[in-house]
């Protein structure tokens, strides 16, 4: 008789193509892969991303706007949950895991994993006391950090959230760009004759895009060209109205994976001026493929964007915008300083392997439910 695949429920707040999806669709493909049952749930749609994919459901087909219309949509997620009975719920996002983790245990899942994807400042207090309450309770069996930076946030935490932490490092896809540089600008409608400038993220304040946008006044011959979408594209099409940049800034929207390589072969260069992250995926993998990255100064991302201790970014506090236009013009015309990125930076796949990540989320899912079927004996 062959033996009952394990069934586990991949739970995200929105549907979008954004750093944490990437990372759930990643597991979602290679677990199913290894023999897994996955099922992807959504809280709610955000964009078309998730449409084809396999095993997807929306508990809600946009963000719920009212009590009413959450209580609907948990409704679904519990029903959902009730009728596949996943042995596994692995959530994604402070949302996820605060709304999903009474579901799943009301559902009667046997084991709940949820992931602290996103950083603290972007995360409302009451979420934060809710989720280190049920971190406390045990309604979280592990809770999962991507790097060993973001772990220490949570020091001050009760000793019964803190020890169901465990670090697993985020694994990615290595890009293959073959595109050259003026290809892969037509390709995303780019225009030539332009020094440019790109970084893929989320439209949010706490990005920072705002600053990216402030270095174009600065230097006249340089073009912005952002990736993602976001409640923050307004205010950042006024301040480029504003500062006289309008026409050097290209709003793309969301990019599936065959347009980020392209993405990325079109930059002469990668900003990022994010003020938070817990890893910081985006210039991983823009620095992976060859692109020159200069990113916020922040202790998270100069530890992740680095191999052996041999940086692979340049660092620059954003908010200072001469310093961040001199540095980004110093990377652009330094040579040899590129050269040298350029070859740590290669080694960034070695460092963040995707089946190593994977193979770390089945070791927990099969140790949770071997506690489990010992828990029910």
């Amino acid at each position: 008789m062959s033996r009952k695949a394990v069934s586990v429920a991949i739970i995200q707040t929105q549907a979008e193509n954004a750093g944490a999806q990437v990372i759930s669709r990643i597991l979602a493909e290679d677990l199913e892969g290894k023999g897994y049952a996955i099922h992807q749930i959504f809280l709610y749609r955000r964009t078309k991303s998730f449409d084809s994919s396999a095993q997807v459901v929306f508990c809600s087909p946009k963000r719920p706007s009212n009590p009413f219309q959450v209580i609907a949509c948990l409704v679904r997620l519990y029903r959902v949950l009730h009728r596949i009975r996943p042995d596994v719920v692995v959530c994604f996002q402070h949302y996820g895991n605060v709304l999903s983790a009474p579901i799943a245990r009301l559902a009667r899942a046997p084991a709940f994993v949820a992931n602290q994807v996103s950083a603290a400042d972007v995360v409302a207090p009451a979420i934060r006391i809710a989720d280190r309450l049920l971190g406390s309770l045990a309604f979280y069996d592990k809770i999962v950090v991507n790097s060993n930076p973001a772990s220490s946030g949570y020091e001050n935490y009760p000793r019964r959230y803190k020890k169901r932490i465990v670090c697993i490092e985020h694994g990615f896809p290595q890009r293959k760009i073959s595109l050259t540089k003026e290809e892969a600008r037509k390709v995303l409608g780019i225009p030539e004759g332009w020094v440019t400038l790109g970084c893929a993220a989320r439209l949010h304040p706490l990005k920072q895009l705002d600053s990216a946008i402030a270095l174009l006044p600065l230097q006249p011959k340089w073009r912005l060209v952002l990736a993602g979408q976001g409640g923050d594209q307004p205010r950042l099409m006024r301040m480029a109205e504003e500062w006289g940049v309008a026409h050097r800034v290209d709003f793309l929207g969301e990019l599936d994976a065959t347009e980020m390589n392209a993405f990325l072969a079109s930059l002469d260069c990668f900003v990022f001026p994010s003020a938070a992250e817990t890893f910081g995926l985006a210039p991983v993998e823009a620095a992976e493929a060859g692109v020159p990255v200069v990113a916020n100064k922040l202790e998270i991302l100069r530890e992740v964007l680095s191999v052996d201790g041999a940086p692979c970014a340049v660092f620059v506090d954003v908010r200072d915008t001469a310093q961040f236009a001199s540095t980004v013009e110093g990377l652009l015309n330094g040579h040899e300083l590129k050269a040298e990125l350029r070859a740590a930076s290669e080694k960034l796949g070695r460092r963040y392997p995707r089946a190593t990540m994977v193979d770390s989320y089945a070791a927990l899912l099969n140790s949770l439910i071997g506690e489990a079927a010992c828990e029910s004996e």
